[in-house]
């Protein structure tokens, strides 16, 4: 890959299930924005988004005791990279995208316009141009996250799960995007999430570990 990629063109060919080569190599690029940094690690190569040194990057990644493929994805240069830039991460996420479907959603949503809305709060510290729609017993937030990528999270409340409400949620999204792909981060232990956004035609694509300043 050339040095003048972008991160934001990586996802949008990965969104058209266009990958960077299987070669084993990492790819270090400069961070979208300051707020985010960190690692997507797609089939046999990782993309590396930071402002550091890229430098310090490969000597870091070098200094990773395992096998180069597993280097840029294991806890000791996660820790590295972290104590570097002094950023905060929390797990290591499914990266899913889908593509986006036509019509309206058959679900009853409203959507809230109020900032201070608890979903809204929390969205807005990884996301901007956060919207928020509620349902029954469900909600379904819609943002611009990792390089403006529009990115979806859903909820549903614990006494109506298995009825199949995080999925129409989640596909909900795709017909809400604007005509663009959506993107969601689902951490792997979340086995009912990832289930319903699979379920909703949501494609895995790699792994990302995000590393967030405020």
């Amino acid at each position: 890959m050339t040095a003048t990629v972008t991160l934001r063109d990586i996802l949008d060919a990965a969104a058209r299930d266009v990958f960077p080569p299987a070669d084993g190599g990492t790819t270090v690029v400069r961070q979208h924005s300051h707020r985010d940094a960190g690692v997507i690690a797609f089939t046999a190569h990782s993309v590396v988004f930071t402002d550091e040194d890229p430098r310090w990057v490969r000597e870091a990644l070098d200094a990773v005791d395992c096998d180069a493929l597993a280097a840029p994805m294991n806890a000791r240069f996660l820790t590295a990279l972290m104590d570097r830039t002094g950023r905060p991460g929390d797990t290591i996420d499914v990266l899913t995208v889908g593509s986006p479907l036509p019509g309206r959603p058959p679900l009853e949503l409203t959507e809230i316009h109020d900032p201070d809305h608890p979903r809204v709060v929390s969205s807005r510290r990884r996301r901007d141009d956060v919207r928020v729609w509620t349902t029954e017993d469900g909600v379904l937030v819609l943002g611009r996250g990792v390089a403006g990528r529009l990115e979806a999270a859903v909820e549903v409340a614990e006494d109506v799960r298995h009825r199949g409400l995080g999925r129409a949620l989640a596909a909900a999204a795709r017909q809400l995007s604007g005509g663009e792909p959506v993107w969601a981060q689902i951490s792997p232990g979340n086995a009912r999430s990832l289930r319903a956004f699979q379920a909703a035609g949501y494609r895995p694509v790699g792994s990302e570990a995000l590393l967030i300043t405020h």
